[in-house]
């Protein structure tokens, strides 16, 4: 018998605790498996034996249900950046001997890219000293970014919530005779996926958002203004989705807030409001910015069923590929059709996606380089599907939490 831990990391999404629970039920019914301990906070949780045993937690079918349709990291999470072992090995020699004296023989990494750089770091660590323990990455984020994966878990969820959240803005700002701009500010640091899959809306007659900016494509001021200019000519009320991390006249994050996380990556905010204040002044019409802002990442209210499906199949798939002997691997998806939606989930070597970022394709902007093309539109419509049964209490969502 053996034992095996898991983590999650990086920012939380609707979807993060459904790869928790493909995880726990696969490895509960794993023979060889005793305890199945979760990792406080990520990557920390195993520097300082800080470990719960999910066993105990998830005691029934019904927790597991209720777990996997709960937002946000039931373990906590962590933005912790492990140091190269051969500058640095002492974070690697706790990690190792806290797992010896667990009797862990196998590790599971749920996160996005950053979270895959700690992945490739331990499983290098592990067979650089000879260890035998098994590193199984599980991919998840709202951006859409990671590499060799056709999607992430946690994705469809939140451009179901931006699109659904997208239309309400939508009828909110036809209600009056006066021309007015909308500008929503929608999160992708430099990755537009999130921000294009708006265009779902496009699928049910919606005309909005009349116009579609991404990191991917040359942005400037002047033709930005020109655009909601000629939008007006068509609509009363323009809708304009704008991608967080677009780059106005070529300055780089204009509007960072300065602060930077320990993998490097600085806290944008505020593209929206510079937007705004520009129309105000060129245009002069009604006009206001909407920052989602956290909202895109845990509305699990919203959820895509497909989005939460998947994400506890490749949780489970990551134990059987451990147990099938794979390690230094990060769990994928292939897309095999759109119409009927297929898809199968693989193993990729963690060194084609650690420190790797998967942008929007260029193919699928339109000329203009202010909207997205019928392709897109194919790809995120099965990913946003289904709606999973939600548990109210109150007339609220009842969620799973430890400290109940």
């Amino acid at each position: 018998m053996f034992n095996i831990a898991v983590a999650q990391s990086g920012g939380p999404t609707a979807a993060i605790n459904s790869s928790l629970t493909g995880v726990f039920r696969e490895a509960a019914k794993t023979s060889g498996i005793d305890c199945i301990f979760g990792s406080i906070n990520g990557i920390e949780g195993a520097i300082n034996d800080n470990f719960i045993n999910l066993r105990k937690i998830l005691t029934s079918d019904c927790d597991c249900e209720l777990l996997k349709k709960t937002p946000s990291t039931i373990l906590g999470s962590c933005r912790y950046k492990l140091k190269n072992y051969a500058e640095d090995s002492s974070d690697y020699e706790k990690i190792a001997s806290v797992f010896r004296s667990h009797n862990i023989k196998a590790f599971f990494y749920i996160g996005g890219n950053d979270s895959m750089d700690t992945v490739m770091k331990l499983d290098s660590y592990f067979k650089e000293v000879e260890l035998d323990i098994k590193v199984i990455g599980i991919p998840k984020t709202i951006d859409n970014d990671v590499m060799n994966t056709d999607h992430t878990p946690g994705f469809g969820s939140a451009a179901k919530y931006v699109a659904t959240t997208m239309q309400e803005i939508i009828r909110d700002s036809r209600v009056y005779s006066i021309p007015s701009v909308t500008i929503v500010e929608i999160m992708g640091r430099n990755a537009g996926w999130l921000t294009a899959s708006s265009c779902v809306l496009h699928a049910n007659g919606e005309s909005a958002p009349h116009l579609i900016y991404l990191p991917e494509s040359k942005f400037s001021a002047e033709r930005f203004l020109e655009d909601i200019k000629n939008a007006q000519k068509k609509y009363r009320a323009v809708i304009a989705a704008v991608s967080e991390g677009v780059l106005c006249n070529d300055k780089q994050y204009n509007t960072a807030s300065g602060v930077i996380d320990a993998f490097g990556h600085k806290y944008l905010s505020g593209i929206g409001k510079y937007l705004e204040s520009m129309v105000l002044e060129s245009v002069g019409c009604k006009v206001r910015s909407i920052e989602l802002n956290v909202m895109q990442r845990c509305s699990s209210h919203i959820a895509s069923l497909t989005d939460i499906t998947e994400a506890e199949n490749i949780g489970a798939a990551g134990v059987r590929a451990a147990m099938n002997g794979e390690s230094g691997v990060m769990m994928v998806f292939r897309r095999i059709s759109n119409n009927p939606y297929r898809v199968e989930i693989l193993s990729s070597d963690i060194s084609a996606v650690a420190n790797h970022e998967k942008t929007f394709p260029t193919e699928w902007i339109n000329g203009n380089g202010n909207n997205v093309t019928i392709d897109a539109l194919n790809y995120f419509l099965p990913l946003i599907r289904g709606e999973p049964e939600i548990e109210y209490k109150n007339g609220i969502p009842v969620h799973f939490r430890l400290d109940q």
